[in-house]
């Protein structure tokens, strides 16, 4: 059974709020990449924030392919994972930050991230914006719920 839209929306909220890390997946000529990524959100779940360094892979596959996916949940590797953790997939397209709005989001980033300012702030790192499309929650298992934001 699907959860109520504002219970699924604080379920959604209070998991990106509570995590610090998530498996961003890109993609370049068919071929999947992932990379364990810090992150923040806004307050509207509408964008999803990371960043990284430009002489990556994923930033290589971005600028080929914004089209992203991002995986956020709460398991602690215990066999009560597969009753208790909650799944989120977050699915949208990435771009850099823009610079009528980076130290806004920069700000918001580092309230979650502070041990990265050095990271975050270095010259030949991008801070990146996910404009979020729709979050798939995966709760009990197998029970699925969508939340769409945009």
């Amino acid at each position: 059974m699907m959860n109520p839209p504002e219970s699924l929306r604080d379920t959604v909220q209070t998991l990106l709020n509570t995590q610090i890390q998530a498996v961003l997946a890109t993609q370049r000529e068919q071929q999947p990449y992932t990379s364990l990524m810090a992150f923040a959100v806004t307050p509207d779940l509408r964008h999803i924030l990371f960043a990284t360094y430009r002489a990556t892979q994923k930033y290589t596959n971005l600028l080929a392919n914004p089209r992203v996916s991002l995986l956020i949940d709460s398991r602690c590797n215990a066999a009560s994972d597969y009753r208790d953790a909650v799944a989120i997939s977050a699915q949208g397209q990435a771009h850099a930050v823009g610079v009528e709005r980076y130290a806004e989001l920069l700000q918001l980033y580092l309230a979650k991230h502070p041990g990265l300012r050095d990271f975050v702030t270095a010259p030949d790192c991008v801070l990146l914006q996910m404009d979020v499309e729709c979050y798939y929650v995966v709760s009990q298992f197998q029970s699925v719920a969508e939340l769409r934001v945009n």
